[in-house]
């Protein structure tokens, strides 16, 4: 390696593995407005699960005045930092949580924020049953959860045989379980929720590739090395998905 080199960076599983002791920075500091939009009525109790830096939270309680905001964080930074935006932080992983100790009441929240969490957690479907009683009838759970089946990361795994961890995005290095949109589907209605709409975001590098094939009806497609043959234009968003956002409620 030569004096002007830069350095080499760091392997993702050095840099954001450890939860506690993360910066703050670490966590994008921004409002994902898709997900915003999916919210419905006014919002007055509301549980943040993985708060992070409480951007979103603060933003609700500015959109909605009359809104609480209680979050629950694993990063120690950025618990900090969400404590000065929003009513309440839980600084404790959401698995460890214990809702009753921390006085979270039944039927207690009428809207719930899931914004790219379940995926984290080890079993995502125990949280969401030990979640339901906490929810006041029709309350919402609003959630984003990221796309396994994206083509282009089915390409890299397919054809150039790569499955690289990353600090962020579709392969998260903190990802522990992978979603498409039928086994979401799956996930919410076996722990006992309806499913009210959803939406999806196309992953910003194919969004060309998904303008040139929009509308067209069945049809092949090429990425690279790799072809698929009748792909219908619902198959042609699920592939081309980055994450899908939901409004959800107990059933």
């Amino acid at each position: 390696m030569r004096e002007s080199d830069p350095p080499a960076k760091r392997p993702a599983w050095q840099t954001a593995l450890d939860f506690d002791g993360q910066s703050a920075s670490h966590y994008h500091d921004y409002v994902n407005t898709s997900l915003f939009g999916l919210i419905e009525g006014e919002p007055r109790r509301v549980l943040e699960l993985g708060c992070a830096g409480g951007m979103f939270g603060a933003t609700l309680k500015q959109r909605f005045p009359g809104a609480s905001v209680v979050g629950i964080e694993a990063g120690r930074a950025a618990a900090a930092v969400a404590a000065t935006r929003i009513d309440r932080v839980i600084h404790a992983r959401i698995e460890d949580l214990d809702f009753d100790r921390e006085g979270l009441g039944l039927a207690e929240f009428d809207t719930v924020i899931v914004a790219d969490v379940l995926e984290h957690v080890v079993n995502p479907w125990e949280l969401l049953v030990r979640l339901k009683p906490r929810l006041a009838p029709r309350a919402q759970v609003i959630a984003s959860i990221p796309n396994v089946r994206n083509i282009w990361l089915v390409s890299q795994l397919l054809v150039g045989g790569r499955w690289e961890y990353t600090e962020h995005g579709l392969l998260d290095v903190t990802h522990l379980r992978f979603f498409t949109l039928e086994e979401i589907r799956r996930m919410f209605i076996e722990t006992g929720y309806t499913i009210d709409t959803y939406q999806m975001s196309i992953l910003p590098s194919l969004a060309e590739f998904y303008r040139g094939h929009e509308g067209k009806g069945a049809q092949m497609l090429k990425l690279g090395r790799l072809t698929l043959t009748d792909v219908s234009a619902d198959e042609l968003a699920q592939i081309c998905a980055e994450q899908f956002f939901l409004r959800c409620r107990p059933a």
